[in-house]
């Protein structure tokens, strides 16, 4: 497999790529791909068809979903460097269309190439299907064994952690991935939650995060609220902050009153189905319960809002 070049559609599938020693394969990747730091150097195949960074929250809201309704794409490949990198094998998705190209942009980009390469499909909607992902990419690129001891690590990892939380009162959490309009979490973080020792009885598990009403959340009561929006790193979290403030009743949550809301990188540790999930638990399980659980991870993991 030395030859082999890989391109990759998706962040999370970059991350597994390097978490198997492949990393001087990838070829290309997406504009997205921030990690390992090394990802950032390799050529963009990928780029979004909106320019998000200058659209508040509610106008992406909006924007993606008008584009997604007309049936349009939310990225560009880029078809000529595609053809010149030659990947014999393509890593993509086609879970979510707002989180990376799927079926359709590959569909059109694989016309273009001489020969056809392989395709590995990513479409995760729980830890244990993101495991599979990965045993999948071992499989396709000749590292089986080393795709069987990442995933038997991250197992024992998390199984330590629902050993320490199986017989713990749970608190009522609330898991923000999106701020305006407010959306609850969903497919595989309110996994991450119950493993963490909480409870997210707003979030949709094993399926898509959706628009909620915030009365809803003020009836729930969370006495943990974390905004961990999707696509954002921290610092862009903080921003995003002010716009939960402003909602009616906010002052009277619980989380609230009792100091326990925080801001969180979800990109790095929440919204995408790679290894890093792991991670995410363990920082979830630091939040909720930071009387037995500590955080040795990077202090921009998250930060709690006063």
């Amino acid at each position: 497999m030395k030859n082999l070049r890989i391109v990759s559609f998706l962040p999370a599938a970059t991350e597994m790529v390097f978490a198997l020693g492949l990393g001087d394969n990838l070829a290309g990747v997406s504009h997205e791909c921030d990690f390992p730091p090394q990802a950032k150097q390799k050529p963009i195949v990928v780029k979004p068809a909106l320019a998000l960074d200058k659209m508040t929250l509610r106008e992406i809201d909006i924007a993606v979903a008008e584009r997604i309704g007309s049936g349009q794409s939310l990225y560009q490949v880029d078809e000529i460097l595609l053809r010149g990198l030659k990947p014999d094998l393509i890593v993509t998705q086609n879970l979510c269309q707002v989180c990376a190209p799927s079926g359709n942009e590959l569909t059109v980009a694989l016309k273009t190439l001489g020969s056809k390469p392989e395709i590995v499909w990513m479409s995760p909607h729980s830890i244990e299907e993101i495991f599979q992902n990965i045993l999948e990419l071992g499989r396709a690129t000749n590292r089986l064994r080393e795709a069987e001891k990442i995933i038997s690590e991250c197992r024992a990892r998390l199984e330590k952690i629902s050993s320490q939380t199986k017989n713990l009162s749970r608190p009522k959490i609330f898991c923000v991935e999106w701020a305006d309009p407010v959306y609850c979490a969903g497919h595989w973080v309110p996994e991450m939650v119950e493993i963490a020792g909480g409870v997210d009885e707003l979030a949709r598990k094993g399926t898509d995060s959706v628009r909620i009403k915030w009365d809803g959340v003020r009836k729930y009561a969370p006495e943990i609220l974390i905004l961990s929006p999707c696509g954002f790193h921290l610092a862009q979290a903080l921003e995003q902050i002010s716009i939960l403030k402003s909602l009616p009743g906010w002052a009277e949550i619980p989380a609230v009153r009792n100091g326990k809301v925080f801001c969180a990188d979800a990109n790095s540790y929440f919204a995408r189905p790679g290894p890093r999930v792991v991670e995410g638990t363990e920082l979830l399980a630091h939040l909720i319960h930071p009387e037995l659980f500590g955080w040795n991870g990077p202090t921009n993991a998250f930060q709690r809002v006063p």
